[in-house]
């Protein structure tokens, strides 16, 4: 490939730009990496902050580079990384360009290799040059340690008076009825969700600012029970956090979710490293202009959690991203884990190929098919969905147009009804999310083959 370091520090922005890809270049980060049979093209995913990898692509021709990430400056870090592997010989194997590099070179215009930008000098060597540690000073270092400690007192304060502020606010509700909240929930919980802001509990206001939505889209007649059932379990979860404020679990649901580096270097977060399919994905915008994407992860081996949640967020404005997802995709991965009673959600650390031929569904509970559910709202009360495995099974409407999950006695209904394909149709094993009311099939295994219900 004709691609010099120099052209490297020439296309990047700015120093800062080339530290930055500095931590990117090792293929350990990297999954799905590529490069054309002319040489011209190379490509791959970069495992970021959220649940789906971004997909870098680069033309070593004129230095040209896209890449999905939010990043304001071009070339990115991640295009800067892809290209510097190139130039220090990274494995990349031949291969057939996926669709989205084809995409993306069938509408770009080619131009000129960048010429220097006439601003600070740019250097590679620098970058990957470690920074020299300097003395610390026991005067600062005291200072800042005083200063984060204020901050964490006062955030924990905010965060007791956010809880108590909340089961007041339930109690209200409650003694003055629930058909008067259901009338008005939208401007009700608006504004306890922004008081909840004030207080620092921002996972909270957005549970709250999103409980609207979810009662209306149940039937009229079970709005009513389905709100007492959140309501108790805000109170079990405010009085959880008083009682154990710096339990990592509780603070997630109260206030903020741990940081991927923080995560990635705590030594109570599980790890484990398996055989994955990805059963479904669930996109919804929120209240506050977030894309929420929800990646729902199957472990086909029995070591290890059965399920993990990959859940990424975006600006709505940034528009609609392409999915890190095929459903049905099967792959291997290590995944870690958030600390949590019953652990869900996860990351990806490093993610290997995709296998073929596909593996086949673990064997689901014929006992109970709620049993994960049980387990895990046992473990979490305040939890509200849980991935469950259903035994075989099949799809009954009623004239209505409602549809259940039946077997034998046990009847699940659920949110909305599925393809027509699955309608009459022997499940021989199903992938769903239990709310305790309703259930939302993801895929299942079929006479007919593999289905996607997402």
């Amino acid at each position: 490939m004709v691609l010099s370091r120099s052209q490297i520090e020439t296309a990047a922005p700015d120093q800062a730009a080339l530290n930055a890809a500095a931590g990117l270049i090792r293929p350990a980060k990297w999954s799905g990496l590529g490069r054309s049979a002319d040489d011209v093209l190379v490509w791959g995913e970069c495992q970021g902050s959220g649940a789906n990898p971004y997909r870098v692509m680069a033309d070593v021709t004129d230095v040209g580079s896209k890449c999905t990430c939010p990043s304001r400056k071009f070339p990115c870090k991640h295009g800067l990384a892809l290209m510097w592997m190139v130039v220090d010989g990274a494995a990349m194997p031949v291969a057939e360009p996926p669709a989205w590099v084809a995409e993306w070179v069938g509408r770009r215009r080619k131009g000129a290799p960048p010429s220097s930008r006439g601003d600070a000098a740019r250097s590679l060597d620098d970058a990957a040059r470690p920074e020299p540690d300097a003395a610390p000073d026991p005067a600062s270092e005291a200072r800042k340690a005083a200063a984060a400690a204020r901050r964490a007192a006062d955030t924990q304060a905010s965060l007791l008076a956010a809880t108590e502020e909340l089961d007041r606010w339930t109690a209200d509700q409650l003694r003055t009825g629930l058909v008067g909240f259901l009338g008005e929930a939208g401007e009700r919980c608006r504004r306890i969700a922004a008081r909840l802001v004030d207080g620092k509990a921002g996972a909270l206001a957005a549970r709250l600012d999103e409980l609207p939505s979810r009662l209306l889209a149940l039937p009229a007649p079970e709005r009513p029970d389905a709100l007492l059932v959140e309501f108790g379990k805000l109170v079990l979860l405010c009085r959880a956090f008083r009682a154990a404020p710096e339990d990592a679990e509780l603070r997630r649901e109260v206030a903020v979710t741990e940081s991927r580096e923080d995560l990635l270097t705590a030594p109570d977060a599980p790890r484990c490293a398996s055989t994955w399919e990805a059963v479904g994905e669930q996109v919804a915008t929120r209240r506050d202009g977030l894309v929420s994407v929800s990646t729902w992860l199957m472990n086909l081996r029995p070591e290890g959690p059965r399920f993990a949640l990959l859940l990424d967020y975006f600006p709505a404005s940034a528009g609609r991203r392409s999915a890190a997802f095929a459903a049905g995709d099967q792959f291997e991965a290590t995944l870690a884990f958030f600390p949590a009673r019953a652990p869900l959600r996860a990351l990806i650390v490093e993610r290997g190929a995709s296998l073929s031929p596909k593996q086949p569904w673990p064997e689901p509970d014929d006992v109970d098919p709620l049993a994960a559910w049980l387990a895990r709202l046992e473990a979490s009360p305040w939890a509200q969905l849980a991935p469950v495995l259903l035994p075989e099974g099949r799809i009954a409407t009623e004239r209505s147009g409602a549809a259940w999950w039946r077997r034998g006695d046990t009847a699940l209904p659920l949110v909305e009804a599925p393809p027509p394909v699955a309608l009459g149709s022997r499940l021989r094993v199903a992938c769903g999310l239990w709310s305790g009311g309703r259930l939302t099939l993801l895929a299942a295994q079929s006479d007919w083959g593999r289905l996607g219900l997402a």
